[in-house]
């Protein structure tokens, strides 16, 4: 593996590259450099050309995550908070590295350049290609039990978009409970994993995925309406910049709810509410509720208007329709 991340470090720039320079840099034989690509291209859909005369290299230029370079750009506040970064060419999954590393500290944010099993909500699979998004994890440690965490994933959902939007990007809106929409399609996901007793401090693993520049062949199993930045906005994104800013952004944020909970974060909730108003219904183990959402109240809780009567809900999972396509938020 080590292998194939510096061959495609090296790549990277997007210039043609010999097989000879290659092998030479990377003390292999051709033909070995030729099986490693094979390797990119097959094992994680890496197109590298091969020229005869020129050698190999990418369709463009691929930014790759350092980390060094991320810590250095944090606030003061982001970098006093975050406990460690660490980057990985590819795990399973982010959330699962975490909860799996007990003696991880507080602040702890994990990145995967690629991801095997990457999980959405309700185990859904979350499409991961190499090099293309966002995939990373923070541990929040709060001393708090879980019923004290019941808006966190609002709250961070907030905080992604208050992050993107300081970047420049606009038309964004949020779903109940903490799907990212742009321009009425879904961009980013959160999934957060609570670890810790029912009254006793905890710790939650906070899974963030961003649809950054999506290979559309990598997309062809997503079964909903989705959408990325770089062909929404049409114009080059820097993924090192966009994990910057949401760092900047979501560690401060975890301290602050664990302060003041989800009041800080609910004018921004209602005001991206891409929900409020519309058709919904509600999909309960035992039943179906069928209804006017109506925004949330202040703990987060879904808000459903039907018979007249107003009705608050904090789990369950809900569909509308947006124009003829159905689209889908969940919450566990």
């Amino acid at each position: 593996m080590q292998r194939l991340r510096h061959i495609l470090s090296i790549l990277a720039d997007g210039r043609f590259h010999s097989g000879t320079a290659l092998a030479s840099r990377l003390g292999l034989s051709r033909s070995a450099v030729w099986k490693q690509i094979r390797l990119l291209s097959e094992q994680y859909n890496i197109p590298v050309q091969a020229v005869q005369g020129r050698g190999y290299r990418l369709p463009a230029a691929l930014e790759l995550l350092e980390a060094d370079r991320i810590i250095a750009d944090l606030s003061p506040e982001a970098r006093r908070r975050l406990g460690r970064l660490q980057i990985e060419w590819s795990l399973d999954s982010t959330n699962q590295w975490l909860l799996e590393a007990p003696d991880t500290p507080c602040g702890t944010v994990v990145v995967a350049e690629h991801q095997r099993q990457g999980r959405g909500r309700r185990g859904r699979a979350w499409v991961s290609p190499l090099g293309a998004n966002l995939y990373f994890s923070l541990l929040g440690c709060f001393q708090g039990g879980p019923a004290n965490l019941a808006g966190l994933s609002l709250a961070v959902a907030v905080s992604v978009v208050r992050a993107l939007s300081a970047q420049g990007v606009q038309d964004l809106g949020l779903k109940w409970p903490n799907d990212i929409l742009l321009q009425g399609k879904k961009l980013c996901g959160v999934l957060l994993e609570l670890q810790g007793e029912a009254g006793g401090p905890c710790r939650v693993v906070c899974g963030v995925g961003l649809n950054v520049n999506m290979p559309p062949t990598a997309a062809t199993d997503i079964d909903q309406p989705w959408t990325d930045l770089q062909h929404s906005l049409a114009q080059p994104i820097s993924r090192q910049r966009l994990l910057t800013g949401l760092l900047d952004e979501l560690l401060p944020a975890m301290a602050r709810y664990e302060q003041e909970g989800l009041a800080p974060f609910l004018a921004d909730w209602r005001r991206r509410d891409a929900v409020a108003g519309k058709p919904v219904q509600l999909l309960l183990p035992q039943r179906t509720v069928h209804g006017r959402a109506a925004g949330i109240d202040a703990q987060g809780n879904l808000l459903i208007e039907r018979n007249g009567c107003q009705e608050s809900y904090c789990s369950g999972e809900i569909s509308l329709r947006t124009g003829t396509e159905p689209a889908y938020a969940t919450a566990d």
